[in-house]
């Protein structure tokens, strides 16, 4: 939970790096408070996940900027994935210092 809230409290911050497991572990509990919500009701799952529309864009472009890539690799579906699931770049590199 404890990147749950990491992320959140980032809102909007597209810039700097995301470590893998804070991009994962967001990514784990959003899908599980959406469907919990969808299951009450489709209403509120529909409203969640527009309120959390910009923060797992936000994660996702640090996530990229932690490969060394522009934010703009995650429109391609299949190799943002890829790079999602990758080892950052050690040490710093053009969007910041090492996360870890």
């Amino acid at each position: 939970m404890k990147y749950y809230f990491e992320v959140l409290k980032k809102y909007a911050v597209f810039s700097g790096r995301a470590r893998r497991k804070e991009f994962w572990m967001f990514f784990l509990f959003n899908v599980i408070i959406g469907s919990v919500l969808s299951l009450v009701s489709n209403f509120l799952g529909g409203i969640y996940q527009l309120a959390i529309l910009i923060p797992i864009t936000a994660v996702g472009v640090r996530r990229m900027h932690d490969v060394n890539k522009s934010g703009w690799y995650l429109v391609i579906p299949i190799y943002s994935l890829i790079l999602a699931c990758t080892d950052g770049t050690k040490g710093d590199n053009k969007y910041g210092p090492d996360p870890k």
